[in-house]
């Protein structure tokens, strides 16, 4: 019987998931567009491989909204191992090293101790202005979104990077910016949860990514691909 399964509904998730609450299961959370997702889902099928006891399961992130909802998924890809329905850990991004050594630790030694809550900064560059401070006040904050929002006419807030974006939504607003031939300065989000947290209360928008023009709060994809069809978008860039 195989340890590697491709997720078909929550149903089939819960069944094989309940079929063993000894178990170290791997959840990887992935979509067919992200790069990344692709060099994750090999090292996975090898891992399943070598690890006859471990059960891996793959989970189109956007296929299986109600599955990822539950945990929290909000790139991809990102990995969760549990032991029946304990955490063990949360790998984010594609740290290959990083699921080979977990999965290697808790297959071999069940006594290890579950880490509920292990996140792994993603292998991703940003194009931060500076190192984001260690403590900042909030006029420090509010002073550095300001920079951010004007470093360029057209800035975009999105999770990832536009060579690699770590969902659909920001791979679509960057698709649509760079169909309508516009220049942009981005912000990855997933490496400054200050930003990201500081910007949902200022523009008082809850999502990402978010679009900027001239200094100005847009919208998000809902917004502009509406702004596109009725011409307004034009408009905005020419300004």
């Amino acid at each position: 019987m195989t340890n590697h399964h491709e997720i078909t509904s929550p149903a089939h998730f819960q069944e094989l998931l309940s079929s063993d609450l000894n178990r170290v299961s791997v959840l990887n959370f992935w979509a067919d567009w992200a790069e990344p997702c692709k060099q994750m889902n090999a090292v996975t099928l090898e891992l399943a491989k070598k690890y006859p006891s471990v059960l891996f399961l793959q989970i189109h992130a956007e296929e299986q909204t109600d599955i990822s909802e539950s945990f929290d998924i909000e790139a991809v890809p990102s990995l969760i191992l549990l032991r029946g329905h304990t955490l063990l850990e949360r790998i984010s991004g594609a740290d290959a090293p990083a699921l080979t050594s977990a999965v290697a630790k808790f297959a071999t030694n069940p006594s290890v101790t579950p880490m509920s809550k292990t996140d792994r900064a993603p292998a991703q560059a940003s194009n931060t202005l500076a190192d984001v401070p260690m403590e900042e006040s909030p006029d420090a904050l509010e002073e550095r979104m300001t920079k951010l929002m004007t470093q360029s006419k057209v800035v975009l807030f999105m999770k990832g990077v536009p060579d690699a974006p770590r969902c659909g939504f920001s791979r679509k607003m960057v698709g649509l910016l760079n169909e309508h031939e516009v220049p942009f300065a981005y912000h990855d989000i997933l490496e400054d949860e200050a930003v990201r947290q500081g910007l949902k209360k200022r523009n008082e928008w809850p999502t990402f990514p978010q679009l900027i023009i001239n200094g100005e709060f847009v919208g998000g994809l809902d917004i502009v691909q509406e702004m596109v069809q009725n011409g307004e978008f034009a408009q905005a860039i020419a300004v």
